[in-house]
């Protein structure tokens, strides 16, 4: 199961198609394009420094997601065009009126329908 702690990155996450090109087998022959279904999240560098150790493993989701299961893209090399990158930065003031920065990151996550085995 996905983290309770992590929920939260997920609220405001898109659902897109990742359209993946074609990749020839090593006889030569020409592969066939995919398309796999995802999360696309917009989060805090901090969060997802935290989330990290969670990539490339798959997790069930509970509320909103229920019945899906993500994976983190971080370094797979046929998801290269998806893995993490700059989502800018934003300039704030604390309470107390020290300015501070929040670097974000655009972050992926294959997701499928999670299929549970039926007792007869």
């Amino acid at each position: 199961m996905w983290p309770d702690e992590f929920a939260f990155l997920l609220d405001g996450a898109e659902e897109v198609d990742l359209h993946i090109p074609p990749v020839a087998h090593e006889d030569g022959s020409p592969g066939k394009a995919t398309s796999r279904k995802a999360l696309k999240a917009r989060i805090s560098q901090q969060d997802f420094e935290k989330i990290w150790p969670l990539a490339e493993a798959r997790y069930r989701l509970d509320g909103k997601f229920s019945g899906k299961a993500i994976t983190l893209i971080a370094n797979n090399p046929h998801y290269q065009k998806w893995h993490p990158a700059d989502g800018g930065a934003v300039e704030n003031i604390s309470d107390s009126g020290h300015k501070y920065t929040t670097n974000y990151v655009i972050v992926h996550f294959l997701m499928d329908d999670v299929r549970e085995p039926v007792e007869a």
